[in-house]
């Protein structure tokens, strides 16, 4: 998908040379996936304790 963005070239230029990445697009995807893995992590941390009926699974003992 084409898109027209207004960004600090600094800020893009900074990011693609901390991780060695040679286009702009490229860069901005990166930044995008980080931001949804981040969401997801928070999201699950969120999810701890919440379900406070469950019972932990009973666990083997080494031989």
């Amino acid at each position: 998908m084409k898109t027209t963005l207004d960004i600090d070239k600094n800020l893009v230029g900074e990011a693609m040379r901390e991780y060695g990445v040679t286009t702009k697009t490229r860069i901005v995807e990166m930044g995008l996936r980080e931001l949804i893995r981040a969401a997801r992590r928070r999201r699950l941390a969120a999810s701890f304790g919440s379900q406070p009926d469950l019972d932990e699974p009973r666990r083997r003992r080494p031989g």
